[in-house]
């Protein structure tokens, strides 16, 4: 049966269970103990806000959606037109074939065709393993062309905030420098993180209202940085990200129809908003060459 977020593939280990969705290969559902972590959406539901999609070869937004590499000028479709800019990459749409499986794991890759906009070859692989420290997701890019391309990876989970409002909640971020915003919601400056914005230790989410980056991430001895999204209950989804995530998003969703304030979107990221205009953080893949990003979640 063909479904609108394409083929599902359910993978389990203990008491948690998830979903994946070929469409964008995208986390449709996790759960644990029963308990939803994520936001889930229906199979037969577009994703409502990019939920749980990888966003590559660009995540947020490009201005204009015009930027220039490799001598050329070049152009992407504007996907969001009311600030005119170039929203999340191009693989979130695309449908990705499963390319391994076992009871608790699955990788689906993609060859994301060439395009005006793009005319990179670029494969992608992203697998999502159950154990018993949680999910773990990584997408690998590999350059499988004769030109260096542009590259820059990110991820939308939507997460559940437990069963309560989500000013019940608490957020803590890793993070010493946040990036300020233009009209747009393009990048105009990073500064250290201060009031509502330190979020170094735990703060209440209530009436707090977030479309923000966080750059600097502090690392820990194992070279991650956290985020720790805190239920009413007491439990915690405790949310980490290796080196090569240099900036987390932050989306309450308050300015989202249909999704506002139901959950939060934590987002680890490669670079930050229109890196494919400035450069900021943007990785360049030569011919052959790969790229890895992993990160993941528990419930505590």
């Amino acid at each position: 049966m063909s479904h609108l977020s394409g083929s599902q593939i359910t993978i389990a280990h203990g008491d948690a269970v998830a979903t994946i969705a070929t469409v964008g290969a995208a986390l449709r559902e996790h759960a644990v103990g029963g308990r939803d972590v994520v936001i889930p959406f229906g199979a037969d539901q577009i994703a409502p806000a990019f939920h749980g999609m990888v966003l590559a070869p660009w995540p947020n937004r490009m201005r204009d959606g015009r930027y220039a590499f490799g001598g050329r000028d070049l152009q992407v479709p504007v996907s969001e037109p009311d600030r005119a800019v170039a929203l999340h990459g191009l693989v979130c749409w695309e449908r990705w074939e499963v390319a391994e499986s076992t009871s608790s794991s699955v990788t689906l890759a993609l060859d994301l065709p060439a395009s005006p906009g793009y005319p990179f070859q670029l494969s992608l692989a992203t697998t999502y393993a159950l154990a018993d420290d949680g999910l773990t997701i990584t997408t690998t890019a590999r350059n499988a062309g004769a030109e260096a391309l542009p590259y820059g990876v990110g991820f939308h989970p939507w997460f559940a905030p437990g069963g309560t409002p989500l000013d019940e909640c608490t957020l803590q971020l890793d993070a010493a420098s946040r990036v300020t915003v233009d009209d747009r919601l393009l990048p105009a400056s990073e500064v250290p993180v201060d009031g509502d914005f330190d979020l170094r230790a735990a703060r209440s989410l209530r009436g707090i209202a977030f479309d923000d980056a966080w750059v600097d991430p502090i690392l820990d001895p194992a070279g991650r940085s956290w985020a720790r999204l805190g239920w009413a209950d007491g439990a915690s989804v405790d949310i980490w990200a290796d080196a090569e995530a240099t900036a987390w998003q932050v989306c309450t969703g308050d300015q989202v129809p249909g999704v506002r304030r139901a959950g939060i979107a934590i987002e680890p990221m490669s670079c930050i908003a229109d890196a494919f205009r400035t450069g900021d953080r943007l990785i360049t893949l030569e011919p052959g060459e790969t790229h890895a990003l992993a990160w993941g979640f528990s419930l505590s």
